[in-house]
């Protein structure tokens, strides 16, 4: 993803990252690295999921990011007394010195993805060194606070792109150079995904990338929830403290492109036949009985010519396109930019949700926002309910967006790959 150059940050104020020092699991004390790792808690959405992360080791770090209990609060004590509990029979254990961290992910398919791992500055969004992109669900930011009280920790990095000056810049050759080395841990997790880890604890390369990366902005890629958290928690305590700063993952996509991805919805209370229904006259509705791979082949074939959705839960696949041009003009507000008035986030949430279907977008009990899109026709069709697929936007919009200080609907882009949640940890008491 490509960010905005050092000219268009607050002269003085771009990204401040600091070392410290990491939690990590103990590899003699759990079943294998592998096992104790977890997609970030908002893509804990296969059916089995959560049972089977639970499943996979006693120490999987799910029962940190979602712990599971009768109520909120419940849920939360649960999370600090076993975090305790790891910590002091030795599970988790911090670093003997305080560092930043090079993380490789690597696929079978040729991806390689590097960045650095930190403890990022919290920056007011006037200051324009961190852009967010997508509007975030007050409730989701208000739980995640809560368990980050509770805890004291930041238990999952959130991912940050930026893009670097030159090949020649000092954190990315850092970045290289670390990845020569043997590395603190490697594993390779049931996605294919091999994961290595090294720490950079020597003062002057610490220093180095501190004012290397000062240049520069970043955008958020994955994590905005998380970073919102980090906004409230740092207003709540007197500065400076610990929770000045939150734990990111930078990665320079003048290096390291990600991939970008939808992200479904799955609209628990609404069958097909009468999401389809509501349709009549509105939106071109055309039926596929097609496999999925062909359905998703006609959507992005349709979506080069407009907006485009395709709903399932029925056993069969339902093509949405063409929209009447009086019903947007009607449903999508006018005051923002022509490219995000024409997104199919935008689409579905101003016209579709709201208007056609009237289904409030904010409620968990009525909708879900899920990254897999297998596991979401197979949710719509177990549970009679209807899937919407999308089709992913192109990073350039989302880049130019940020730029202008549009946030895109909630949940709009997937990027990608993301880091794996339990490899290192940030204690704020360490």
């Amino acid at each position: 993803m490509n960010t905005a150059g050092p000219s268009q940050a607050t002269a003085g104020r771009g990204l401040d990252i600091t070392p410290f020092r990491g939690l990590r699991y103990d590899p003699d004390r759990v079943g294998s690295l592998a096992a104790v790792t977890s997609p970030p808690y908002d893509v804990v959405v296969r059916p089995d999921g959560l049972h089977h992360l639970q499943s996979a080791d006693p120490y999987n770090i799910v029962r940190l990011i979602l712990p599971q209990a009768e109520t909120p609060s419940a849920r939360n004590k649960q999370a600090a007394e076993t975090l305790r509990r790891w910590l002091a029979e030795g599970v988790l254990a911090a670093d003997a010195e305080p560092g930043l961290y090079v993380y490789e992910q690597r696929d079978g398919d040729g991806m390689l993805q590097r960045g650095l791992i930190g403890a990022l500055r919290v920056s007011d969004p006037e200051e324009g060194v961190v852009l967010p992109h997508e509007d975030v669900m007050p409730h989701v930011v208000a739980d995640r606070a809560a368990l980050m009280r509770a805890t004291s920790a930041n238990l999952e990095p959130l991912l940050l792109t930026y893009r670097g000056h030159d090949s020649t810049a000092f954190a990315s050759l850092l970045v290289e150079r670390t990845a020569e080395r043997p590395p603190l841990l490697s594993t390779t997790t049931e996605d294919g995904f091999c994961h290595r880890l090294w720490a950079v604890t020597d003062p002057d390369d610490v220093a180095a990338v501190r004012e290397d990366l000062a240049g520069h902005q970043a955008l958020i890629a994955d994590g905005h929830h998380r970073w919102a958290t980090y906004c409230r928690l740092r207003a709540e305590h007197p500065s400076p403290s610990p929770w000045d700063y939150g734990l990111v993952l930078l990665v320079d996509t003048a290096r390291y492109p990600l991939r970008v991805r939808a992200i479904h919805r799955l609209l628990h209370h609404l069958a097909v036949a009468d999401a389809l229904s509501a349709l009549e006259g509105l939106f071109r509705v055309r039926h596929l009985e097609v496999p999925l791979a062909q359905a998703l082949e006609a959507l992005a074939d349709a979506a080069c010519a407009g907006n485009a959705f395709l709903l399932a839960g029925d056993g069969a696949f339902h093509l949405v396109d063409r929209p009447d041009p009086d019903l947007l003009a009607r449903t999508v507000p006018a005051d923002r930019p022509a490219a995000w008035r024409t997104l199919d986030a935008t689409v579905l949430h101003a016209t579709l949700l709201e208007h056609v279907w009237g289904i409030p977008e904010d409620s968990p009990a009525h909708i879900a926002y899920i990254h897999d899109t297998v596991a979401t026709v197979e949710k719509a069709e177990r549970d009679g309910g209807t899937a919407v697929l999308l089709h992913p936007v192109r990073e350039e919009v989302v880049r130019d967006l940020a730029r202008q200080g549009v946030t895109m609907p909630r949940k709009s882009t997937s990027f990608g790959p993301k880091p794996a949640s339990g490899l290192v940890l940030r204690a704020l008491d360490v």
